[in-house]
Formats: C-alpha cells, sequence, structure tokens
C-alpha cells in the first residue's frame, strides 16, 4: 500500500510540473488529500491541485480572509467552533436558522472560505500537516422557509469538493424539518460519492447516541446532550502558526 502510495505521489507531482506548477511547497499528506479525493488518480488529482492553486493565488491573495471583509455574515451570529472530537478533529456548529440568503454572493462565498479556513486551522499544533479534517454540525432546528438557501447550501458543498478535498470528516444533520426534505434531494444532486457517505442525517434515539458519542460530551454544546456552551466562530482566537 505504502509504495502504491509512494508511486502515486511521484506521478502526480510530475503532472503538477507538466501542468505548469509545482508541489514544493507542500507536504505529501496535502497531495494525498488531492490523491484519495481523486480515486488515486495521479492526473486528475495534479489537475484538481493546480485548479485550487490558482484559485487560491486569486480568491485569497493574503492567504486568508479577515474578520472585516466577511461582517455582515458574521454578523448573524450563526456559526458557532467547539473544540475538538473525540477523534481530535474541530466541530463547527451551523445554525442554520439564523442565516438568510446572502444578496452579496462574493461576500457569502468569502464567508465559506474564512470559517472553513478558521475550522482547519483551530486543529492546528504549531502549523498544519496538511491531512486535518473537521466535524461539521448543521443544526436545522426552528428553520423556517426564509432561512432556506439551496444556492448557498451548493456553493459550500462544491467549495468543499473542489477547493478542500478530504477536510470533512462528517457531517451530522439534526432535526431536520419535513418540508426541507425536497430541497435537501436537490442538494444531494451536487455532492460526490465520498461526500455523501460522510453525511449522517440524525433522525432517531440511536442516531442520536452515536452522534454524542462521536463529538464527546465535553465539547458538544448542552442544548444537543453535551457539556460545553456554543463559541461564536468570531471569539475563537487562534495560536499563530509557525512557518
Amino acid at each position: 500500500m505504502e509504495k502504491t502510495q509512494d508511486f502515486a505521489l511521484a506521478e502526480m507531482k510530475k503532472s503538477v510540473q507538466k501542468l505548469g506548477s509545482a508541489t514544493e511547497k507542500f507536504g505529501d499528506p496535502t497531495l494525498m488529500r488531492f490523491l484519495i479525493a481523486r480515486s488515486m488518480d495521479p492526473d486528475k488529482a495534479a489537475k484538481t491541485f493546480v485548479q485550487w492553486h490558482k484559485w487560491r493565488a486569486s480568491f485569497v491573495p493574503n492567504g486568508f480572509v479577515s474578520d472585516a471583509e466577511v461582517k455582515d455574515q458574521l454578523a448573524d451570529r450563526k456559526i458557532f467552533l467547539q473544540g475538538l472530537s473525540k477523534d481530535g478533529y474541530p466541530v463547527m456548529v451551523v445554525k442554520a436558522s439564523k442565516h438568510c440568503p446572502s444578496k452579496d454572493q462574493l461576500q457569502f462565498k468569502k464567508f465559506v472560505v474564512h470559517l472553513l479556513d478558521k475550522t482547519i486551522a483551530s486543529s492546528f499544533r504549531g502549523k498544519e500537516i496538511g491531512n486535518e479534517k473537521m466535524v461539521v454540525i448543521l443544526d436545522l432546528q426552528q428553520l423556517s422557509y426564509k432561512n432556506v438557501d439551496a444556492r448557498g447550501f451548493i456553493t459550500g458543498f462544491q467549495f468543499l469538493q473542489s477547493y478542500y478535498p478530504e477536510r470533512l470528516a462528517k457531517l451530522f444533520i439534526l432535526s431536520m424539518p419535513w418540508f426541507f426534505a425536497s430541497v435537501w434531494r436537490m442538494i444531494s444532486r451536487f455532492l460526490d460519492k465520498a461526500t455523501q457517505e460522510k453525511i449522517v442525517i440524525v433522525s432517531n434515539e440511536e442516531g442520536t447516541k452515536n452522534f454524542r458519542k462521536e463529538i464527546g460530551e465535553e465539547n458538544l454544546p448542552e442544548e444537543y446532550g453535551g457539556r460545553a456552551k456554543l463559541v461564536l466562530l468570531q471569539d475563537v482566537v487562534l495560536a499563530p502558526v509557525e512557518d
């Protein structure tokens, strides 16, 4: 298995060079995410990597999206960051009932980058390794029609799949109302198989038990049966990252 991985990595690096880009600044764990996401196909992984590299340079030229660039989205107070799950993944909570479709799609896209970057960075121990993942809790409790944003969901998932391959460990969906089921079916058409396999719709007692066990009581918010208080994304201060 290790030999296969080494061969795939070597081939991917060659393909990236042929496409006029370079991998020197990135460790093997980062490149492996792209390979795994593209079923260990070096050429497909290289193409996705180069597209990501170009996108990142143009869309996030400073290397990060600041709070000031997404202040309207942060003002909704809808994203929370809860420490690490039992498996050591940062846990993001999304309160969908506090969200309304954005009139400013560019700011919304920047917000998606901001929240994904910050959530992943919250698990760094001094510096990025490249294979960090996250757990997302999508809470649909008290969701009403005005909060439904299929376009926003699709944008978020497309960013995850194209620009954050293999960053999602698990997505738990809680309290899905009946009227959202048809919306979810439509959104699901935009999800690749690997993403769909990481999504768990919690709908019964056993599912709730497994969800609580996987997150761990210590960092699971009280309203979901844990012992933690909700912590707003903008209130989380990250330690500086080493070069």
